[in-house]
């Protein structure tokens, strides 16, 4: 095989694999009316914010092992609709480094409704750990 086809194969081999995680890893029923919030979510938030059920793994407790970009572990933290559009209309809480904006109308819509349901909760929605704070206040 010729050195560009062999590169070519393995590129595009790398690039299904890729997008064969990334789809297996979000735990919402693609039947779920969550499931498009879902989807957004790892795709705008996922590399800033940890969420288990939406299978990202974007911020950290261990605060000698924190990054600037680092946003909050939504595993732990618990937040209403109303509040996470306001984070998303105004680039989060702090101002910090969160664009303002990420996602817009519907979109928006459809993420702060499946973070509402999932964050701060077991996977699945039931209730469980309500209100943990953020990674930029817990000691290592």
């Amino acid at each position: 095989m010729a050195p560009r086809a062999l590169i070519a194969v393995c590129v595009a081999a790398a690039a299904a694999f890729t997008v064969g995680c990334a789809s297996q890893s979000i735990d919402v029923a693609e039947d779920d009316p969550n499931h498009e919030g879902a989807r957004l979510f790892v795709e705008r938030c996922g590399a800033c914010h940890t969420l288990s059920v939406a299978g990202t793994q974007g911020s950290t407790f261990d605060v000698t092992d924190r990054e600037r970009e680092d946003g909050p572990n939504f595993d732990d933290r618990q937040e209403n609709v109303e509040d996470i559009l306001f984070a998303i209309r105004n680039g989060g809480f702090s101002g910090a480094i969160m664009p303002e904006n990420i996602v817009t109308g519907e979109e928006a819509r459809a993420v702060a409704e499946f973070l509402a349901k999932y964050a701060g909760k077991p996977q699945g929605g039931e209730s469980g750990k309500l209100g943990a704070p953020g990674p930029e206040t817990v000691g290592g």
